[in-house]
């Protein structure tokens, strides 16, 4: 069940500007131990939301790595999203309207010191591990950047210590497909609709890769020439079922978001920051991502002082660590 924490004082953000108050909406499963010693906080990627099981099959069951009969696991949905924490369609206290566009740059910074309020308001001090894939990945690393006492263990899935040239290309590709869309800065939830479609059907390419798509989205036996190919349809309707769920104002303000992240910044450089983020740390690669790439995960794994690197097999791209939750759970449950 989705729950809130609310805290009235005004919330400071990297880049300049203050939320003048905060809501994160949050998921728990399972049970705290009376030592406080079995947390498992899991940081979620793009447009996923706090509720773990929803969107992650097979992690949070008996047996798998996020097993609530033994775990404790929490899941804050981040700044800026669509799912209950503040962000661009939150009213403002004192006008009562939503900022839309007007909505403030955070950082993925920003993020991680919102986890730790909520963290601190639940009573968690030590947490035994911190989980991200993604852009979840980011935030786990920059929340261990900034509090690297909290955490006993480390796991990093598809993503990395910095934003790379090749990923913030993708996402201004994307914002420039919504910024294309003439609604877009229109004060409506859904604004930027058509934008915001093309933008996730660019997305999807990363996500899923070449091997990806050439092996689900094959047209079927028999299929006419009038017909409209299957990966044609996938794009459209992968478009349209964000633009019902989501907005294209979250949507810019993550993509933003995910362009600020490098936990060297303010720290001496990448590997200053990494070196001190000296708990034992397991980092998963997938064979055919083609955002955070093996030879890139391996080197992330290589950097950080006390790491294990693990490779998932899979054909389905970065979206492999959402898909191969066998593998995933046959790697972590061993730790």
């Amino acid at each position: 069940m989705i729950q809130y924490f609310k805290s009235d004082k005004p919330f400071a953000l990297e880049l300049g500007g203050v939320l003048p108050q905060l809501t994160i909406a949050y998921h728990t499963y399972g049970t705290l131990s009376p030592a406080r010693d079995n947390v498992i906080w899991v940081c979620h990627a793009l447009t996923a939301n706090s509720d773990v099981a929803d969107w992650w099959p097979h992690t949070v069951e008996k047996g798998a790595f996020l097993d609530p009969e033994r775990y404790f696991v929490v899941c804050a949905n981040i700044l800026g999203s669509h799912y209950g924490t503040t962000g661009p369609l939150t009213p403002d206290p004192v006008s009562g309207e939503a900022l839309y566009d007007a909505f403030p740059t955070i950082t993925i910074g920003d993020m991680a010191r919102a986890h730790s309020l909520l963290a601190d308001a639940l009573g968690i001090g030590r947490i035994h591990k911190l989980v991200g894939s993604s852009v979840g990945g980011f935030q786990a690393m920059e929340w261990a950047a900034q509090e690297p006492a909290r955490f006993e263990n480390l796991v990093l899935i598809a993503t990395d210590a910095k934003a790379s040239p090749w990923a913030i290309a993708v996402d201004e590709t994307q914002r420039m497909a919504i910024k294309s869309d003439a609604t877009y800065g229109e004060k409506r939830a859904d604004a930027a609709a058509a934008g915001l479609a093309a933008a996730r059907a660019i997305g999807m390419l990363t996500y899923r890769g070449p091997e990806g798509y050439n092996r689900t989205q094959q047209d079927l036996p028999g299929a006419s020439l009038s017909d409209l190919h299957r990966a044609v349809t996938y794009q459209r309707h992968q478009g349209e079922k964000l633009c019902n769920r989501y907005n294209a104002y979250s949507y810019m303000t993550i993509l933003d978001a995910f362009d600020t992240h490098d936990i060297g910044r303010g720290r001496g450089g990448l590997q200053a920051a990494l070196d001190t983020l000296t708990m034992p740390a397991i980092v998963v690669g997938i064979t055919t991502d083609i955002i955070f790439t093996p030879a890139e995960m391996r080197l992330l794994a290589s950097r950080l002082p006390n790491a294990k690197y693990y490779e998932i097999d899979s054909p389905m791209g970065h979206d492999g660590f959402l898909v191969e939750h066998v593998q995933l759970n046959n790697i972590l449950t061993q730790q």
